[in-house]
């Protein structure tokens, strides 16, 4: 594969998560991680693609509408092993009474990639949130009888 073809497939990885997320096709999301992933969201940290999607799931059921959007991607190579940094936009709508209800994060997200049999995975990521803006209750797990 020549180095074209890693950024290419390294972009894809990461643009992958947002698909994944906007559509909650979790199944697509473990083309994104390694299992033994790093999630560190300044926050809470987990410590395996499990542990993250345990985490993020309730989230994001619960939530209306979303659009992750990435930019101005910094890819570094050496080898089977890659470094990346992406912008991140993400919008989230709220469901049910907060339909009307936005909240929005701007930041990066900085990856550590290997290369794997099955391709290009993270197995190291960190958030860090520059921004937000409205409310971050439309992110509030779905009540049991709307699941």
């Amino acid at each position: 594969m020549s180095r074209c073809d890693d950024y290419s497939a390294i972009q894809a990885t990461l643009a992958r998560y947002s698909t994944a997320l906007d559509q909650r096709d979790w199944p697509l999301l473990e083309r994104v991680f390694t299992p033994d992933l790093v999630y560190d969201a300044g926050e809470w940290t987990t410590h395996s693609f499990e542990k993250y999607l345990e985490r993020l799931r309730p989230y994001l059921e619960g939530c209306g509408p979303t659009q992750h959007l990435l930019g101005n991607y910094r890819i570094e190579l050496d080898g089977d092993e890659a470094r990346s940094a992406v912008y991140i936009r993400a919008l989230h709508v709220g469901a049910r009474e907060l339909s009307q209800t936005t909240y929005e994060m701007f930041g990066e997200y900085r990856d550590q990639l290997c290369r794997t049999p099955e391709g290009w995975r993270s197995r190291h990521r960190s958030l860090r949130l520059d921004f937000e803006l409205g409310s971050r209750e439309v992110l509030r797990p779905a009540p049991p009888d709307a699941r």
